[in-house]
């Protein structure tokens, strides 16, 4: 088993003298990303698996939860098969049920911005699991509604800090040929997980205390992600961040970098993992990486316009309307005449099989074709989605086949672009001094965007109506697409030291 970093002391003269990489002629800094012809990074396919299987597990939680709680609010509710006396819940209390991981998970991305850089990707992914597996086993034993919500809010922290610190983890673990695949396969891992909660939930939502077994099971699953993350080692990047900034001795901590990315990458690296090391370590001090950050420095320059990038993609992605979208899919499909899936359950799972169609089709090809094409063409597709639905629900009704085909085409759309691209961007684009802030900060705007839509779509359906509303998330995500084109930049291929040092 790894173990992270301890942190001694070391002198700031030591640490330069170790970092600094000199010409031998005017003793100027010399960064090796000026270097163009930088050969690709080597490594094992199946030593790259489980760096990311272990952090992907906190993305299949969480959709998981999505999927069990729209069963598990069925069978909570019913006198026949909730197995308790406190079934007969206000509709406050099912809303407190449903959103009580959000409010989670808000804290929990409050939580990581001061504690994320002190721990590090791996720890705060340890931690994670305890809180899943607390707030699993907590849910699924409640003997009153009060533990039920308790249990539902510490499961969220879970949450929140599994979304803040596993797209961090992949990103500074994986190679930069295959780093757009993996981040977008923890999304992919988040639908699947979706999708076997809506399995899970058909099939025990006509069982006696269905709703304790649907939460239980994710007990076991977080428990493997806790075991799979004590194992693994912690980031490179991480620890030799905390040798720049004097938070011990940098040849040991150089040392350990380097034992941790052979593990990383498989034995076939060993000759080349000190050169890498050495590489990243004079890239970052070259990027002026050596002062930990402040608040205010997050509201400035170069971390300004990397928060604008990542927190602009995952607010659009939130209040373009998919929540909203996805609250329509039974009724579409009901009044379209397919009986067969009439019933939200079964809607659920056939979205779910096409979100992770979807994803998968993206997580093949985000690495060949890149982050902007995806997004643009992908946020397009949804621009017509949201119009042909505003156009059903206002004068085509007598239409059906309009609705079916504009909710495939949006839920289709949505998950080659905004679904893994969002996660994929705000692990790329913040400077390693800044990214566990900057990460909790975007982690942060998405849950709170997202309980924004969820909170306020009811009454402003009722206010204007379902057209008028799926018009105004059209215009949303027409300007989406004016935001991907003037300020989205293009990472595909390049380092998390190059995008920094070309990019911001």
């Amino acid at each position: 088993m790894a173990s992270d970093i301890e942190q001694p002391t070391l002198s700031s003269a030591n640490k330069a003298g170790q970092l600094s990489s000199e010409s031998e002629t005017g003793g100027v800094k010399e960064p090796l990303l000026k270097n163009e012809n930088r050969k690709c990074e080597e490594f094992s396919v199946v030593s790259a698996i489980l760096p990311f299987l272990f952090p992907a597990f906190g993305g299949l939680l969480y959709g998981y939860d999505i999927g069990a709680t729209s069963s598990a609010t069925i069978s909570i509710q019913s006198a026949t098969f909730s197995g308790i006396s406190w079934y007969n819940l206000s509709s406050v209390e099912v809303g407190l049920v449903t959103s009580g991981s959000l409010y989670g998970a808000l804290i929990g991305s409050i939580l990581a911005f001061n504690v994320a850089d002190f721990l590090g990707r791996r720890r705060e992914l340890i931690l994670s699991s305890t809180s899943y597996l607390i707030g699993a086993l907590v849910t699924a034993l409640a003997p009153n509604f009060v533990v039920l919500v308790i249990g539902r809010f510490v499961y969220g922290i879970g949450i929140g800090l599994a979304m803040h610190a596993a797209p961090m983890y992949i990103a500074e673990t994986a190679p930069s040929q295959i780093r757009g695949q993996l981040i977008s396969l923890k999304e992919f891992f988040i639908v699947l997980g979706m999708l076997v909660g809506y399995i899970v939930g058909s099939l025990l939502v006509e069982t006696v205390a269905g709703w304790r077994y649907m939460y239980g099971v994710s007990s076991p699953l977080s428990l493997i992600m806790g075991i799979g993350m004590w194992w693994l080692p912690a980031s490179p990047r991480w620890i030799l961040l905390r040798a720049i900034q004097g938070k011990g001795n940098v040849d040991g901590f150089r040392e350990n970098a380097i034992t941790c990315l052979c593990r990383l990458r498989g034995q076939s690296i060993s000759d080349s993992a000190p050169q890498q090391v050495d590489e990243i370590l004079s890239e970052l001090s070259h990027l002026r990486e050596e002062q930990e950050a402040t608040i205010a420095e997050m509201f400035q320059g170069k971390c300004l316009k990397a928060l604008t990038i990542g927190a602009g993609l995952v607010l659009f992605q939130q209040i373009t309307g998919q929540p909203s979208v996805l609250y329509y899919a039974a009724t579409i499909f009901q009044s379209a005449g397919f009986s067969a899936v009439s019933d939200a359950t079964k809607v659920s799972i056939l979205l779910g099989f096409l979100k992770l169609v979807m994803t998968g089709v993206a997580v093949l090809v985000v690495d060949r074709l890149g982050r902007r094409p995806l997004l643009l063409g992908g946020v397009s597709g949804m621009v017509i989605s949201l119009f042909l639905l505003g156009s059903y629900y206002t004068y085509l009704d007598d239409i059906p086949a309009v609705a079916v085909v504009a909710l495939l085409l949006y839920v289709g759309c949505y998950q080659l672009s905004f679904g893994p691209i969002g996660w994929l961007m705000i692990s790329e684009i913040f400077p390693l001094r800044v990214r566990g802030r900057g990460l909790s900060i975007a982690v942060l705007v998405n849950f709170g965007a997202n309980a924004l839509v969820t909170f306020a779509f009811s009454p402003l359906k009722e206010l204007l109506g379902a057209g008028i509303l799926f018009f105004i998330f059209g215009g949303i995500a027409v300007l989406s697409l004016v935001f991907i084109f003037f300020i989205i930049p293009e990472t595909k291929g390049l380092t998390l030291e190059e995008i920094e040092a070309k990019l911001l």
